[in-house]
């Protein structure tokens, strides 16, 4: 009798009527053992959490050097500390409600393609350049450009939770964890790029994953980050320089880009609200009450100029203002600061509120075109002191100011102001506009237009003046209406899609994620690599022909690609009420 025969059973019948029992008993018998594996000492069927934390916890290992064992030379007394605002407000709702959403097959394809672009270069960055600050995205290997701690892995750990990539994320953490901020041939840290990028990468991992590991690292971070603050008059400098903190001889700057130490409030705030230790909030809230101090006694009130005398603690020397470099996220952190506090201490509010009166007065601006395009630029102005205080404009555009779209709409929605929704849609657009008339598909980093002139009001459409245009292009070869393309280069900036993102949040407008990914197509022809994504050299040339660079900073994957992903995921993920994310696109869990 072969052995087949002996396991075949004596009838159709009898098996009909024994192996239910015998699938019950042995589906019953694995659910036990499962149970007896998975469930702890004290631990109840109800607190088994989800896959993401189920697995072993995540181990820290601290740095080579202590920085909490470092004296303090300027110390608060902990009877002066700040400490949280309590009292959170009932925020206005942010998000535009979605009772009908569904997410068709269409928009999935569209955020796996941004997907795999994602892994493409995640991949090539852990076999060519890990623990780099980032991959060469065309000769391959990695460099390092802010201290050699790993800014990818930091920046990309919440990228990593949010497009649910459990392995790459535990794996990246890990190493996170695991950094030595002792170890670097730097004798000195940009404060400003190591809070945004480092700190706040930690925090948002931690906010969205719950591993301590992830805190306790942020906290070692934001232990030697404060010693910046261990002035005189307690204000930092824009660098953190180890041997001047621990001997005593630091000092604040006195002509820093105000974005430096201006931007540091979120991180420093939701440290202390997460570790309950009051000293980090302290600190930003010195450079806050100075900045309030000094807002209406600048050359152009209710602004800060782009550089501010922090030793002195004086706005007054420098005449420049601008939503571009140097002064970019000091406006940009102050309604979404209000926001993280829970509404509990209005005058970040206030402060927002005065200084976009005179950015739509002075900096903001409708650019001159033929077809009447319905948009706004930022510019910058300069006060001319010496000339009885006369404010020029000066129509150039940077492609980082084009934030600012998402921050008029967070902040209109915040304070119920319909005007600001309507400027931060017009500036949205305005980019998206820059985008879609290069030859290339993408903006360039700086350029140059035609504001209209004479416009009572800054909506109102202007006629187009031909000679004016010819008599003072610089690019006549560009659409009609550029004056140059000062900085033609594409460095992978996420800001454009960062306020197409929040407009298609706030309005829930679906027109706006077809041009999202018209210009993910147009960035992805003409930077792909064999390795990943390279920055290009000049985006005013033909489709096809633009040099690439070697260059593909931590922001490609913690900023532009999340963002592209998230416009193309279900309106739940990284809900705006939920959520108020930092200027490396990191998002902290508003306190509730």
């Amino acid at each position: 009798m072969n052995r087949r025969s002996v396991l075949r059973p004596a009838s159709t019948h009898a098996m009909s009527v024994r192996r239910p029992s015998r699938l019950l008993f042995v589906l019953a018998t694995l659910c036990f053992m499962i149970l007896f594996i998975r469930i702890l000492p004290g631990q109840s069927v109800m607190n088994l959490t989800p896959s993401f934390a189920r697995k072993q916890p995540i181990a820290f290992r601290p740095s080579s050097f202590d920085w909490s064992t470092v004296q303090e030379h300027f110390p608060v007394q902990p009877d002066s500390l700040t400490p949280l605002p309590t009292g959170h407000k009932k925020l206005p709702k942010v998000q535009h409600d979605f009772p009908s959403y569904e997410h068709d097959e269409h928009t999935e394809f569209r955020r796996s393609k941004v997907k795999d672009v994602f892994l493409k270069c995640w991949n090539s960055y852990k076999a060519q350049a890990w623990g780099k600050d980032e991959l060469r995205p065309i000769s391959g290997g990695g460099k390092d450009t802010f201290g050699g701690w790993a800014a990818t892995i930091v920046d990309a750990l919440d990228a990593l939770y949010i497009m649910d990539l459990e392995d790459e994320f535990r794996h990246a953490a890990a190493a996170a964890v695991e950094i030595d901020f002792a170890d670097t041939e730097d004798t000195a840290v940009n404060l400003f790029e190591t809070t945004i990028r480092h700190l706040g990468g930690l925090l948002s991992a931690y906010d969205l994953s719950g591993e301590e590991a992830l805190l306790r690292k942020a906290k070692e971070l934001g232990e030697m980050l404060y010693h910046a603050f261990d002035t005189p008059n307690r204000m930092p400098g824009f660098w953190l320089d180890f041997e001047a903190a621990k001997s005593g001889t630091q000092l604040g700057g006195t002509r820093d880009p105000a974005a430096g130490p201006a931007s540091l409030s979120m991180e420093f705030s939701r440290l202390s609200q997460l570790t309950g230790d009051p000293k980090y909030f302290d600190a930003v809230h010195r450079v806050k009450k100075f900045l309030q101090d000094t807002q209406e006694s600048t050359s152009l009130p209710g602004m800060w100029p782009t550089h501010l005398d922090f030793q002195h603690m004086s706005a007054s020397g420098s005449h420049g203002y601008s939503l571009g470099a140097l002064s970019d996220s000091l406006y940009e952190y102050l309604i979404k600061t209000y926001l993280l506090l829970g509404g509990a201490d209005d005058s970040w509010r206030q402060m927002y509120a005065r200084a976009m009166e005179v950015v739509e007065k002075h900096l903001l601006f409708r650019p001159m075109t033929p077809r009447k395009d319905d948009v706004l630029f930022s510019g910058n102005t300069w006060v001319r002191v010496d000339e009885g205080g006369r404010v020029d404009l000066d129509a150039e555009v940077q492609h980082l100011g084009c934030f600012a779209g998402g921050m008029f709409l967070l902040g209109g929605r915040t304070m119920d102001v319909s005007r600001h929704l309507d400027i931060g849609v017009r500036l949205t657009w305005g980019c998206r506009w820059g985008y879609s008339v290069m030859p290339t598909g993408m903006m360039p980093e700086i350029f140059g237009l035609f504001a209209c002139r004479g416009n009572e009001d800054l909506l109102d459409f202007c006629p187009w003046d031909n000679e004016r245009w010819r008599a003072h292009t610089l690019a006549p070869t560009l659409e009609k209406g550029w004056r140059n393309a000062r900085e033609p280069a594409y460095q992978l900036r996420p800001e454009a899609i960062e306020s197409m993102f929040v407009l298609w949040r706030i309005s829930g407008d679906e027109s706006l994620r077809d041009a999202a990914w018209d210009m993910f197509e147009s960035i992805m022809q003409a930077t792909e690599t064999d390795l990943g994504n390279a920055a290009i050299a000049n985006v005013t040339v033909k489709r096809g022909q633009a040099e690439k660079l070697d260059s593909m900073e931590s922001f490609w994957l913690g900023e532009t690609l999340k963002y592209f992903y998230l416009i193309f995921s279900p309106p739940g993920l990284i809900s705006l009420d939920e959520y108020v994310l930092n200027t490396e696109a990191h998002p902290f869990k508003i306190p509730r």
